[in-house]
């Protein structure tokens, strides 16, 4: 399995404290059964999460090192959960931010409760550039919550949609929960995420089996298994 969206790299954002809670984390992912994971730190424009891919990529190789040393096997990738905005493409041409392991996919994620107005525009220029944006975790967002009709809009642009396993379960409420699984009925999700954090926060993982279980009932089994080969296949081709 591949988590596709995970905040253990150490030290850049929100995310793990230090590199040895990065390495208890991912213990715990080994642990459930994640053979590979994507690093996507936040990069918000005018905050303090606004690490460069030199920070990144630093902190990549140190992280790698003790995953090493600490005999963990599973696969380290690099990416970046983006906060939108107009800048996206030029950040990409500066080498600031990443996409998906170096590929066309884009994890970018929207404000909360406003919505973005301008979004077609900025979606139409990252595909524009050859770029696929990904929705992170839409059913957490209160405006698509209020009216689904915005996720239909955006699936009929071809956007993608990466929603965190937790939500099936009421983690983030009632709300999101609901919405996504409208929108597994509708087969609009295309990859899952843990969104892991920290230690004192492995909801995800005390609750794994649960989780499990209702993406198979709820996707069935045949969906569900094409979102996992879809995480798969972000980091297929860089494994050796």
């Amino acid at each position: 399995m591949t988590d596709v969206h995970s905040h253990i790299l150490f030290g850049i954002d929100d995310g793990s404290y230090s590199i040895e809670e990065s390495i208890e984390l991912l213990k715990k992912l080994k642990e459930v059964g994640f053979n590979n994971v994507i690093l996507t730190p936040h990069y918000i424009i005018d905050s303090s999460y606004t690490a460069n891919n030199n920070t990144k990529r630093r902190q990549f190789i140190e992280l790698k090192k003790a995953v090493e040393e600490n005999n963990i096997k599973i696969n380290l990738f690099l990416g970046n959960e983006i906060f939108i905005s107009n800048d996206i493409i030029s950040l990409l041409e500066q080498d600031e931010i990443l996409s998906l392991n170096n590929t066309k996919y884009l994890l970018i994620e929207l404000p909360f409760h406003n919505q973005i107005i301008n979004l077609p525009d900025i979606i139409h220029e990252i595909k524009l550039k050859g770029y696929i944006p990904v929705i992170a975790h839409p059913e957490r967002y209160t405006y698509f919550q209020e009216n689904y009709e915005l996720v239909d809009e955006l699936k009929n642009e071809d956007v993608l949609f990466q929603c965190n396993y937790t939500s099936i379960t009421g983690y983030y409420g009632k709300q999101a929960q609901k919405l996504l699984k409208y929108m597994l009925k509708n087969k609009y999700v295309s990859y899952l995420g843990t969104d892991i954090h920290h230690l004192d926060r492995l909801y995800f993982i005390d609750n794994f089996d649960k989780i499990i279980k209702s993406f198979n009932k709820i996707a069935g089994e045949n969906y569900f298994k094409k979102i996992i080969n879809n995480c798969n296949k972000l980091v297929s081709s860089s494994i050796e």
